[in-house]
């Protein structure tokens, strides 16, 4: 099999490993394939997203609703980021709950992020890379966000002090979206 799929804390996150092929050439691997993940019960892709970003750049954090709801595939291509996904599915013993993994371009790892969880990451290296394939297209009307820093969610963000848009400087606590 060209990748090992591994359940977190939150069982529906999954990270994902791709066996990578090293010579004296460089390397190669697999980054999707269909077959393998439907196996899984991870849902088709329809649009992918690069974004490039300085040290200390803080994305986040990110969700739509229904009935544009995203799933996520995510991967650092260059540099490294901390990637983080907090559960909101309301009736889930893991409600408000974080997993964070770093994810770069040397360990090639991927998360999978379910519809119904808030996405953010923040940039550990000089710069970084990021590219995500979603299940749903982007739709502005159906996206939502949370504060970064919200208190009742308490992510260890491995940066203090971030650099944020505006946009994301202005969402709140969770409790302010429902």
């Amino acid at each position: 099999m060209s990748f090992t799929f591994t359940a977190q804390k939150i069982p529906e996150l999954i990270l994902i490993e791709p066996k990578v092929f090293v010579d004296e050439r460089g390397f190669f691997l697999e980054t999707f394939k269909s077959s393998s993940f439907k196996e899984k019960g991870i849902p088709d892709f329809v649009q992918e997203n690069h974004s490039y970003s300085k040290k200390n750049v803080l994305r986040g954090l990110h969700y739509q609703v229904a009935p544009k709801a995203q799933g996520k595939l995510v991967r650092c291509v260059c540099g490294e980021i901390f990637d983080v996904a907090v559960d909101l599915h309301k009736d889930s013993k893991t409600y408000l709950s974080w997993f964070g993994v770093n994810l770069s371009a040397d360990n090639h790892k991927q998360l999978y992020i379910p519809e119904g969880f808030a996405h953010g990451f923040c940039v550990l290296s000089n710069k970084a890379e990021v590219v995500y394939k979603c299940t749903a297209e982007y739709s502005p009307e159906h996206e939502m966000g949370i504060i970064w820093n919200d208190p009742s969610i308490c992510i260890k963000w491995p940066v203090s002090s971030p650099i944020l848009s505006e946009k994301d400087k202005q969402y709140k606590s969770h409790e302010k979206n429902y």
